[in-house]
């Protein structure tokens, strides 16, 4: 049988890359379900070439125009809308594995509802362990999924480890993440006041969203990753470390307990982790070219510098801080980037968004706190940065 796919977020990079690979595998794979946001021309253009069963647009505006126009083109694609709309999909019993392809916190309500029905959770949308970690695991546990990493980093960890999750604790040490250093990583830090958003998105290895690239510039990404890496792999803080390695040919390492170094390696195209979450155990042609290492050159590992990339190191702050402090970063660096792509504040002023929000707002949520929680505490932390970002734009 097919494997029957719900992609959220499939007008993006992840998602077009996921239909990529899906489109390789015509017998291996189905795609039953698709979301985007506000574009809706790629939307009409996937729905006609794939004829998904359901698909939804997050925005009202843009899900009326979907329907109008697949209508007009005579596709018989259902248009599911409200707002439990892609919660909807997720769970659906017509769907095996689901790609969160979602940027942000509004991908945490998906994930969860994909959880309980025991799908297979192809995970690309880190904000969800960042801002619902425990909630998140328990839910895989309780339903049965499979949670299976996408971002290159995790998933190369996941691909050093053994199928067995009760072997990792035993074999781990720590895991070192690597990171390219985006666009700054070489630039003077007292240089960054007049960098353009388009200087930021201008990522040297990776295509990426803007909002992924700008978090990449500042290393918030990275940040935000050590959180995730922390709740996919069950470590403790310290046992997440960072390292800047430019060319992004090894993508993240497992430091074993008898000091043996187990990497990944491969050239930087998400087609890689995007076919091995969707065929584990077993491995798939993905498109990706080959690793030439002939031609490869020299591999080169830097620390990363807090004068330089003082967001990064938020991340073991909040992690060590009161449950609920990672959600409050997540939900200051999602304004704080917004704001600076309106060009309202500067790429050097996120970072003072969020550390600002990160000490302003106190947590006040248990372990085990319901999803309404968290999305309660995540409004409070939004409202709190926007009172900062006001603060630097006027």
């Amino acid at each position: 049988m097919r494997q029957r796919l719900c992609i959220l977020g499939s007008t993006g990079s992840i998602g077009g890359n996921t239909l990529d690979v899906a489109a390789r595998h015509p017998d291996r794979f189905e795609v039953v379900a698709l979301s985007g946001h506000q574009r809706v021309d790629d939307m009409l253009a996937q729905c006609l070439q794939w004829r998904p069963r359901f698909v939804a647009m997050a925005d009202p505006a843009a899900s009326r125009l979907l329907g109008e126009r697949l209508r007009a083109a005579g596709c018989r694609t259902e248009l599911v809308d409200g707002d439990d709309a892609l919660v909807q999909l997720a769970a659906h019993p017509e769907v095996d594995t689901v790609m969160a392809a979602i940027v942000g916190a509004a991908g945490l309500g998906p994930c969860l509802a994909a959880a309980r029905a025991g799908k297979r959770l192809l995970l690309a949308n880190k904000e969800a362990l960042v801002v619902g970690g425990a909630a998140l695991m328990s839910a895989v546990e309780q339903g049965g999924a499979t949670l299976l990493p996408i971002d290159s980093e995790h998933s190369a960890i996941f691909q050093c480890l053994p199928e067995d999750r009760a072997a990792w604790p035993q074999r781990i040490d720590h895991i070192v993440l690597t990171a390219s250093g985006g666009p700054f990583r070489q630039r003077d830090p007292g240089s960054l006041a007049d960098v353009t958003p388009d200087q930021a998105c201008a990522h040297p290895n990776w295509v990426m969203g803007r909002k992924i690239s700008v978090d990449s510039a500042t290393m918030m990404n990275k940040a935000l990753e050590v959180i995730e890496a922390r709740w996919l792999f069950d470590l403790a803080p310290e046992q997440v470390k960072v390292v800047i390695h430019p060319q992004s040919i090894i993508h993240s390492m497992v430091v074993c307990r008898d000091q043996s170094v187990l990497a990944q390696l491969g050239t930087p195209d998400m087609r890689v982790p995007i076919a091995y979450g969707l065929s584990f155990p077993e491995r798939i042609t993905s498109g990706a070219e080959r690793l030439d290492f002939l031609r490869l050159g020299a591999l080169t590992f830097e620390e990363p510098r807090p004068d330089r990339f003082p967001g990064l190191f938020l991340a073991w702050d909040a992690l060590r801080g009161p449950h609920g402090s990672t959600a409050v970063l997540n939900a200051a660096n999602e304004e704080a980037v917004a704001a600076y792509l309106d060009r309202r504040i500067r790429v050097d002023h996120i970072h003072r968004v969020n550390a600002t929000t990160l000490e302003a707002v106190s947590p006040q949520v248990a372990l085990d706190a319901p999803v309404e929680a968290l999305l309660e505490l995540d409004h409070r932390a939004r409202v709190q940065a926007r009172a900062v970002i006001a603060g630097l734009a006027a």
